[in-house]
């Protein structure tokens, strides 16, 4: 913790999702909403550079997606998960984020 100011330095923080209108959630990357990953969107809320560079590293589902703080978010599924990870018997191992899925998803 910094001796100044009692919190600890910002570049030690978790990274944060913020959800800047009802149904969508952006991180410093991305913004997505029940349909997925949004080029709109993000140009929208983050700037039409952060749409740009996310666009340009390759073709990816946006339909399955990360943010920056580690939680999964499955447009099929209609589920956003604490993590991405997979257990031995091929189910998804994260534990269903009820804040996250009802802020993307609305259940």
């Amino acid at each position: 913790m910094s001796s100044v100011t009692g919190r600890a330095p910002e570049t030690l923080q978790a990274p944060t999702i913020q959800s800047p209108a009802p149904g969508v959630l952006c991180d410093r990357y991305m913004c997505a909403n029940s349909a997925g990953v949004s080029r709109e969107l993000t140009t929208r809320y983050l700037g039409r550079k952060a749409a740009t560079r996310l666009y340009s590293q390759g073709t990816f589902d946006p339909r399955n997606f990360t943010f920056s703080n580690g939680v999964y978010c499955d447009v099929k599924e209609r589920l956003c998960r604490e993590n991405r990870f997979y257990g031995a018997d091929g189910k998804h191992s994260g534990v269903v984020s009820t804040k996250y899925t009802l802020l993307l998803f609305g259940k």
